[in-house]
């Protein structure tokens, strides 16, 4: 029996390095950027600029943040419930990118103001002024587009669940990568 991803140290450390700089970075946005200011980093086409936001990607459903935090907290419980029998390493480490991201997200709609469940996520980085975002929103991106990439390269993830859905394999003896 192969253990589980949650048992491996990378996973953890991928994890909460990751929850850690999204926090450290929001923090030092809320203590070093003023409401308006605008730091150019590289032109217009990347900025530091400090915004509440309440809704999902792109501002939507602004007044409905208490329904991404539920939301949010489902993914989080189906992401950890996954990965406990993923046995591919680059599997379990692109959940675990995404995990901190989602983690480091839900940590603003739980507790930044307005209150408890309704908190805005703080963002910084403007990307040529057509959003802003934080350094989970990178962390969520980069996950779902390796695990995009891992499910059209037919990569098994060695969970039977995901395999069910994908149609891919759930587990191969030359694709299994169970080092930690």
């Amino acid at each position: 029996m192969t253990k589980s991803a949650l048992t491996k140290p990378l996973f953890w450390l991928i994890f909460i390095l990751g929850v850690f700089l999204d926090q450290v970075t929001k923090l030092w946005a809320i203590r070093s950027l003023s409401k308006g200011q605008t730091i150019h980093l590289i032109g217009d086409f990347l900025a530091l600029r400090l915004i509440r936001n309440p809704g999902a990607a792109f501002s939507l459903g602004e007044e409905t943040t208490w329904i991404f935090t539920v939301i949010s907290v489902v993914v989080i419980i189906a992401l950890v419930t996954a990965v406990r029998s993923m046995q591919h390493r680059i599997w379990w480490i692109s959940i675990s990118v995404l995990l901190a991201g989602a983690v480091g997200n839900l940590i603003d709609r739980l507790f930044q103001s307005p209150g408890f469940g309704r908190g805005h996520v703080i963002d910084m980085i403007s990307y040529n002024g057509w959003f802003i975002g934080n350094i989970a929103d990178i962390y969520i991106v980069l996950a779902v587009a390796a695990i995009a990439l891992l499910l059209i390269r037919g990569i098994p993830s060695g969970n039977p669940a995901i395999s069910a859905v994908t149609g891919s394999p759930s587990e191969t003896t030359t694709e299994t990568d169970t080092r930690d």
